[in-house]
């Protein structure tokens, strides 16, 4: 994954649209953390942390996962700006490399689409998991409109349920929970959340 668009990016990254969307999200992933207060989350991909740090008080703790080291940054201020306690930020790429961390959940959000080889990030994210962890996946349902060379054009729940049970989830539950105007790269999209147990 090219980090620069990211790196510029980052700065001006919560755009109104995208405030909008993470709110929706947001409402979605409070519904899967209910009974959560005692759990680790990482949110990878994190981002400026527009999703996991509305997620806070749901939580024991959370660690926000990047690549961009100039999203972290704004991740950073908004922590501290919030006065919030129990987040902190890690510059990593675990398609890179994994560093050696365990959680409780890992929320992957609008992340996955990204990612060349889908089957080894999700193995690396199953193995970082707790046993009994659970993994949340938002992304887009697959979308025949999108074609671009540095993104996945979605996922069918078939071949998303199919690698997510060969890498060793053994309940897996994906619905479509969100239809929007233009939300995927200037197309109408609808997004799926994927719940998945280890």
């Amino acid at each position: 994954m090219e980090n620069n668009v990211f790196e510029q990016m980052a700065k001006r990254y919560d755009t109104v649209e995208r405030i909008e969307l993470a709110k929706v999200i947001v409402k979605e992933v409070k519904s899967e953390l209910q009974n959560s207060k005692s759990k680790s989350l990482m949110d990878y991909g994190s981002g400026t942390g527009l999703i996991s740090l509305e997620l806070c008080t749901l939580v024991d703790s959370i660690l926000l996962v990047d690549s961009s080291e100039q999203m972290l940054e704004v991740a950073k201020a908004k922590i501290s700006h919030k006065g919030i306690t129990n987040s902190k930020v890690l510059f990593s790429d675990f398609t890179q490399e994994t560093p050696k961390l365990k959680a409780d959940i890992i929320l992957m959000s609008l992340v996955l689409l990204h990612i060349p080889d889908t089957k080894k990030i999700l193995q690396e994210l199953f193995n970082i998991l707790n046993d009994d962890g659970k993994l949340i996946i938002i992304d887009f349902d697959k979308n025949d409109q999108i074609n671009h060379p540095k993104v996945h054009n979605g996922f069918t729940h078939d071949e998303l349920d199919k690698t997510l049970t060969e890498v060793g989830f053994k309940s897996i539950d994906i619905k479509t929970f969100h239809h929007g105007n233009r939300i995927f790269m200037n197309q109408d999209a609808s997004m799926f959340i994927a719940s998945c147990i280890k």
